[in-house]
Parts: C-alpha cells; structure tokens; sequence
C-alpha cells in the first residue's frame, strides 16, 4: 500500500498460469500425504524445539529433523520438507524428490519454492508453512507461503519482503466479524491472509497490493489451498477499487511509524510511505466512500502522542471528518524508545554500529515532530444504515455507535472469537439504541454465559466490600458493581423485566423505583454494548 515497490520482483517461478494451476494441485497432493500440518510438526520436533523456534532459534528442531532422516523414519519425507521450507535450510535433491514425489524438484523449482545448490542440493527460496486456526465456522488449516525470514536469509529483510501469518496477521483475522458478507475488499493483502479467512463468509473478496509480488505470491496461496472467490488487484490505497463499495473492508495496513530519512529501510509490508501515522489517517477518512450502507470495515493501526495532547484527540478528529460510526479500541502504549527498538529489531537488524544509527534516526524523528509515545490499537469503521423513521427525521445521532476506549488488559480467554463477540455486541446496541427507556425497561434479559461474579468481603464482615462483574470472553472486562446494579444483573434471567426487577430493588432498598431507574438504565446500556448483558428473546422483525 506504500508508494514504493521493486518492479523487477513481479513474479514468482517460471511457469505461467495453466502449467501452475497443474503444479500446485500436485504439491498439495504431496504436503497432504507428506502430513504437512501444524500438528504433526510440532510431533515431529517437539515442545522444546518448537519453542525454541518461536524464540527465533532452530538448532534443537534441526538437530531433531537430522535425527529422524538419519533413521530412515516413516518421518523421514515431513522432516526434509520441515528442514527445507520452515527452517530454510538446504536438503538434498534426492530427499526432496521422495518427499515432493507428483511434483518433483524441476515442479517446485518452476514454482519459485527451490532453486540449486553450489554443491548440488536444493536450497529454498519461498518459506512455505502449515497454518491452522479456530473460527467462527471451525477448525482450519492452510499452507502459506511468504519471503524467506532473516534466519534462513542470515542477514536483514529486504524492503520488498512479503510477509507470512504473524501476529498482527492473526489478531486482525480474529477481529474480523464473520456475518454472511457479499463482497469483502482486503485493502493491502500482504501473503492474502486476510482475504483467504475473508472468503470463509463472504461470495466475493477483491484483494489489492501495491507490490505486483505480493500479490502473486498471495494468488498462490489461493490456489494452493483451493479458495475461490478471491481478485487481485494492484495499486495503492483504493486506488484499485475507485468508485466501488464494499458490505466489509479488513486491513492489516503497513502502519509502522518509519522515520523519512536516507539510509533508513522501508519495508513494504509494514511501512506506507507517509510521515507519521498519515496511513491509518488515509484509511479511516477514505474507507467511508467505499463502505456500502450498514457496511464494516476493520483494521489494525497506530497513532501518535504529541506533545501533551491525547492520542484519541487526533483520531477522534479523523472518525469526525469521515463521518462514521466508529468503535475504537487502544490495546497497549509503548514510550517512542520501545517502540524504534521493537521495528528495529522486526527487519533484522542486531544490536551494534547500524542498530544506533537506526536508533538514532527514529528518536530523531520523534523529537522533532514531538512524539513521546505510540498506541497500538483495533479500528471498527461502520457507514450508517441510511434510514429514517415514519416522520422521515433521520436517527437519532444517540443511536450511533461512537466508542473510543482504552483496554490494555488481557482478553479474554472462553474460545470465542473476538469477531463473534463484536458482532454479538454491535447487534445488542443497535437493538438497544431503537429503545427508548420505557421500551428498555419492558425487556428481559439476561446474563451473558462467559459472565461471573465475584464479591469480596473483609474478615467476618458479612456484606461484600467489592463486587465485580468478569467477563470471561470477549475484552475480558471487570466491571465494579454498587449494590443496585448488582441486584438487578443477578436478578437478569430472561423471565422478569428490567421494569420489574428495578421495582422489586427499590422496594427492598427502600428507595425511589423512578430515580432507581434513571441511575440503572444507562448502566444497563453499557452493559449491552458490552456483551454482559444479553436480550433475552429474539429480536421481532
């Protein structure tokens, strides 16, 4: 999506688009009967090596894999294809061809995955890894192919590097709301990740690159595992898709905060070419054109703390000026020294002389546009339905979704997707948003089911000092409760009304049911759009 790219990386392998077709059904064939799975390759090498891998370090699962050719194992075609593609070593040209046995050596050479050994071995030259994941809709697997990582490079990335399934990857497909969709625009696909889970609930997704070799390495990753539905398409921002709108927009955007000076790389998978957080600025004022009515987009992003102002200022400022609705979440906030030394770190470049320099020139470049910190954080951008009511007024601006908030706690942890959990909640506001208080206090609701209480009391104190409210999905929130509130989301079963349970709290506290009410109402409300509180019936058409 930046406004930089290597033109003569604009393709990967030699054959040309039947003859591919032809090639990757055969290696798919082979990884399939090779068991080529996440499973079977943390059996392979075990718990101690595969952490050691996640550690950046692959001499435990190596020494492992050389042990298991070295038997003759059954493993022995998985650990040469381990060995090869996920730890980006050389394996010999006849332990390939036993365990590439359709494809051959000369296939996955015509696809781009291996070239030659001065000494007559096969080296890789496409990482390429089995992906699994839980979502809405079960359990998955995939294989991914990407650039090869600084450990089998042995040196730092290049600025044109496409990027596999990291964290940032995961995270934005876990916040991806899995509604029935017609079309999904993956605005800066990277490997395709996105668009490969986008195509699991929608009929169409158009996936767009500013780099011509993204995008083909992203287009067989489709092929490879047989997704359908899916165009690709190059250029910047929406460029591509000028004029076009979209039920759902993701974006994992290149929003790294990238000082603009000679000497300083740009990678092209997380920096977008403008000064500062300018993309995610880009993104969250444009995607409104190309958002069809009622329709989503979602994104990961960073914004900057200057001077003495808040962030959420600034992006409060940037929501306004694209007039959507909008549910802003601030996961975590690192001073600009942890921040230059974690994007350091991720090209591969290690501690020394070119480490300062670079140093040097991050915090140079925060200091002058007055930079103390960085947040991290999800962006959910929604058009509002153009509707109105029966006297033709247009909604009421309270019913519109305006959420700006800090949570940089754990999340939860029940299973649920989080993507699940944000359309669970968006659908519980909007219902409660059509609700006046009289029509709030005439439903019934009750508590979510990942939902507990907890009380604390002093010594020998028989009334709690503390109650909280946990969520155990979702955001994971801890909610502190006054004794009201407490009663009234104990009493939420789905039976009474809100009305009721209020009246029957005011009674026994002796208090005015009508202030009671003016005081739980809202907290209801919150407790709504936070997934705590759930209507109890089916919403009525």
């Amino acid at each position: 999506m930046s406004a930089h790219r290597d033109p003569g990386h604009d393709t990967i392998g030699t054959a040309g688009p039947e003859r591919r077709g032809d090639l990757l059904a055969l290696l798919a064939a082979d990884l399939r009967a090779a068991r080529f799975t996440v499973a079977s390759l943390d059996s392979l090498w075990g718990a101690e090596a595969a952490a050691a891998l996640h550690r950046g370090q692959r001499v435990p699962a190596r020494r492992v894999l050389d042990a298991r050719r070295a038997e003759h194992a059954p493993s022995a075609e998985l650990a040469a294809l381990a060995e090869l593609f996920v730890l980006g070593l050389p394996v010999g040209r006849e332990e390939l061809a036993r365990a590439l046995p359709g494809l051959g050596v000369q296939g996955a050479a015509e696809l781009g995955l291996v070239g030659e050994e001065g000494d007559g071995g096969i080296r890789p030259l496409l990482d390429l890894r089995p992906y699994a994941f839980v979502d809405a809709f079960g359990a998955g697997e995939w294989w991914i192919a990407s650039d090869l990582g600084e450990l089998a490079l042995g040196h730092p990335l290049g600025e044109q590097h496409v990027l596999g399934v990291g964290g940032a990857s995961m995270t934005l497909s876990g916040l991806m709301i899995p509604d029935a969709a017609t079309s999904v625009l993956d605005l800066g696909t990277g490997c395709g990740i996105q668009a490969m889970h986008a195509s699991r609930f929608a009929e169409r997704v158009v996936a767009t690159d500013i780099s011509a070799r993204a995008l083909a390495i992203a287009a067989m990753n489709v092929e490879l595992n047989g997704i359908e539905g899916v165009e690709f398409r190059l250029g910047s921002l929406f460029e591509p898709v000028a004029g076009e709108r979209f039920d759902r927009v993701v974006s994992n955007p290149p929003f790294v905060i990238t000082p603009r000076r000679e000497g300083v790389p740009e990678y092209e998978y997380r920096d977008g070419g403008m000064v500062g957080d300018g993309i995610v600025e880009a993104v969250v004022t444009g995607v409104g054109e190309h958002l069809e009515p009622g329709g989503i987009a979602q994104l990961l992003g960073n914004w900057e703390y200057r001077g003495r102002g808040d962030a959420f200022d600034r992006v409060a400022d940037w929501v306004g000026r694209s007039g959507l609705e909008h549910w802003i979440v601030e996961r975590e906030v690192q001073h600009v020294t942890e921040y230059s030394e974690t994007w350091i770190r991720d090209g591969g470049t290690r501690p020394g002389e070119d480490f300062d320099r670079l140093y040097d020139a991050w915090l140079d470049d925060f200091a002058e546009r007055g930079v103390r910190e960085v947040g991290f954080g999800y962006v959910l951008l929604r058009r509002h339905e153009e509707a109105s009511d029966a006297a033709g007024a247009p909604p009421a601006a309270s019913a519109r979704l305006a959420r700006l908030e800090r949570l940089h706690g754990p999340l939860g942890s029940d299973g649920a997707t989080l993507g699940t959990h944000l359309g669970e909640c968006l659908e519980a506001h909007d219902r409660a948003a059509g609700l006046d208080d009289a029509d709030l206090a005439g439903s019934r609701l009750a508590v979510a089911p990942d939902v507990t209480e907890e009380r604390h009391h002093w010594p020998g104190d028989e009334n709690p000092t503390a109650m909280v409210l946990r969520q155990g999905g979702g955001f994971g929130r801890a909610i502190t409760l006054d004794t009201g509130l407490a009663a009234l989301v104990g009493a939420c079963d789905g039976d009474l009304e809100v009305g009721q349970i209020i009246a029957a709290i005011a009674h026994l506290l002796e208090v005015d049911a009508v202030a009671l009410a003016a005081e739980l109402l809202p907290a209801v409300r919150t407790l709504l759009d936070d997934g705590i509180l759930r209507f109890a019936d089916a919403p009525t058409e």
